[in-house]
């Protein structure tokens, strides 16, 4: 019988501060029941790990987001690796999210007892202006010493996000970013388009959002020009996050937490957004099961955007044959029965035609 592979991810919703384009599911406070949380995703992941018929070594990534997943200790952690210490694979993939003002030395160090070897840090930019325009909680000094301790605590591989289109951006800014980003003991970099969101501070002020096509061209160009792959539409690095290409694969994951999502292959569940909903049933869930039709699109959408393609045998016959005519136009190549998309920032409207 093959072995399942299994993705995993933990929602950690707390914050110490809100940032103004943020529409993650995340709260300021409640830091009172950090403990009956921890507890209420151990007992939800006790229950995901039975549900999808998890084996020994069988989940290969396990990633912890947020929220801020750094302003939880890693004594409270530990029962979750206890948990999943029988089901991680000897070579798992496992991440955490942290932000530069709450990844303290004894935090990291921490965490890298428990089996933490990859840190992806919450950076957005170096320029202190910037920083504060968008309701960051951290300096540019904190997250350069944040990035040099973790490296310092032994973390295999290291990852920061760069956001870039917020108001007054232009190359010279990014540039200092992206070179500054470098001199850091990163293997991966995210850089992402700001976008203006429903139920945030931005969404108020759009005008914070500047529309540039020719900025994340220049941004994506300085990156690959310093040696690391472009591998997603927003990811780059000489390491590639198995967590991420997982979820562009739609492989099974679990989602553990409040706002989390997870997929068994063919439905998806969501516990409830609310924590302390959450706290009183970590077990409730909404069901949203998914057609075919449903899977080949994500799987359009999701292998457009990335170096995974789309196998040219998920498409149906009008699908291949406009396929086809896009890699007559250079808009799409194919490779070993895949075809690949040369340009992510087509991809969406490349997806659109496909799909018809």
């Amino acid at each position: 019988m093959k072995r399942r592979i299994l993705l995993a991810y933990l929602h950690i919703p707390y914050c110490d501060s809100k940032c103004h384009y943020c529409a993650f599911n995340s709260y300021v406070g409640h830091f009172d029941t950090r403990p009956q949380y921890m507890e209420a995703l151990h007992r939800q992941l006790t229950d995901d790990l039975k549900r999808f018929g998890a084996t020994p070594g069988s989940v290969e990534t396990l990633f912890i987001g947020g929220g801020t997943p750094s302003t939880v200790s890693p004594e409270l952690y530990e029962p979750i690796f206890e948990r999943l210490s029988h089901y991680l694979a000897p070579d798992a993939e496992i991440t955490i999210e942290a932000n530069p003002n709450s990844a303290t030395r004894n935090w990291l160090h921490g965490m890298r007892s428990l089996g933490i070897n990859r840190v992806s840090f919450g950076v957005q930019s170096f320029d202190a202006d910037k920083l504060r325009r968008l309701g960051r909680a951290h300096t540019p000094q904190q997250a350069v010493t944040a990035l040099e301790t973790a490296h310092n605590a032994g973390i295999k591989h290291l990852s920061l996000d760069l956001i870039y289109n917020v108001l007054g951006d232009n190359r010279e800014l990014l540039e200092r970013d992206i070179e500054q980003a470098f001199a850091l003991p990163i293997d991966h970099l995210s850089a992402y388009e700001l976008t203006i969101e429903a139920n945030t501070p931005f969404a108020a002020t759009p005008e914070v959002c500047q529309t540039d096509d020719a900025l994340a061209f220049f941004v994506a160009e300085a990156i690959r020009a310093r040696g690391f792959e472009h591998y997603e539409i927003s990811n780059f690095g000489r390491y590639r996050s198995r967590h991420n290409l997982g979820y562009w694969e739609l492989r099974p994951y679990l989602g553990i937490g409040a706002g989390a999502v997870g997929f068994d292959g063919t439905t998806r569940t969501y516990p409830s957004t609310n924590i302390d909903a959450y706290l009183a049933d970590p077990l409730q869930r909404r069901i949203e099961p998914l057609t075919p039709d449903d899977l080949r699109t994500e799987r359009i959408f999701l292998g457009l955007r990335s170096r995974i393609g789309i196998e040219a045998r998920q498409l149906d016959e009008r699908q291949r044959e406009r396929a086809d005519m896009l890699i007559q136009e250079g808009k799409l190549y194919e490779e070993a029965g895949r075809y690949l998309n040369p340009n992510f920032f087509l991809a969406d409207e490349i997806a659109l035609f496909l799909i018809g």
